[in-house]
């Protein structure tokens, strides 16, 4: 289960306030990708919190509330499709994993990164940072970030996309390349939403 190990190593090193971060959203064919920075208190009282992708929705949906009311603060950012395209998805992902630390009512000095990237061509985490693989399972600060972006990108997709777009039936596929959003797509082509340079090799047939 995740804890503040890594949180309390960098106090230890001499920084004062650290947050975890994750984002959500890398692999869909379609909308934003979202990021979220949380900094924990000490004492936090969070049954259950772990990695986002290993909770159920109900379990994800239940603990969003229960961060933003122990978290020291939080903060979540996205970057939308026409960007991604723009640039690529993995500079994308720092900028959204950026803005969402800077964010934060309370400023941190220092940053834990889910995964083991922290540059793309286009955009960089500039706070001073650890990189963590699979630091959603082992962080309790990223495990909580993970599930603010998963939730809030979910919320995203199933509040606005959906009811903008309702031919693709997003909300039962979040936007990944299921066998239904494959046959949505091939009925009726890509909307606005889709990211275009994730559908090079997906041609209307």
């Amino acid at each position: 289960m995740a804890d503040l190990t890594y949180e309390n190593e960098a106090h230890a090193a001499g920084y004062a306030v650290v947050c975890g971060v994750d984002e959500a959203g890398a692999g869909p064919l379609c909308g934003p990708v979202y990021a979220a920075a949380v900094i924990l208190p000490e004492n936090y009282d969070i049954p259950g919190l772990d990695d986002s992708k290993k909770l159920t929705e109900k379990k994800r949906e239940a603990l969003f509330p229960l961060i933003e009311e122990q978290a020291v603060a939080y903060s979540v950012a996205w970057v939308d499709e026409k960007e991604i395209d723009a640039t690529d998805i993995l500079s994308a992902r720092m900028k959204a994993m950026q803005l969402a630390i800077d964010g934060l009512a309370v400023k941190a000095d220092f940053a834990l990164i889910d995964g083991n990237r922290d540059h793309g061509k286009s955009a960089a985490i500039v706070l001073p940072h650890r990189c963590l693989v699979k630091g959603d399972s082992l962080s309790a600060s990223i495990s909580a970030a993970s599930i603010l972006a998963k939730v809030s990108r979910d919320r995203f997709v199933v509040d606005v996309l959906d009811k903008q777009y309702p031919q693709y039936q997003f909300a039962k596929h979040k936007g990944y390349g299921t066998k239904l959003h494959r046959a949505k797509f091939e009925i009726y082509g890509p909307c606005p939403a889709h990211r275009m340079t994730f559908l090079k090799n997906w041609e209307k047939r």
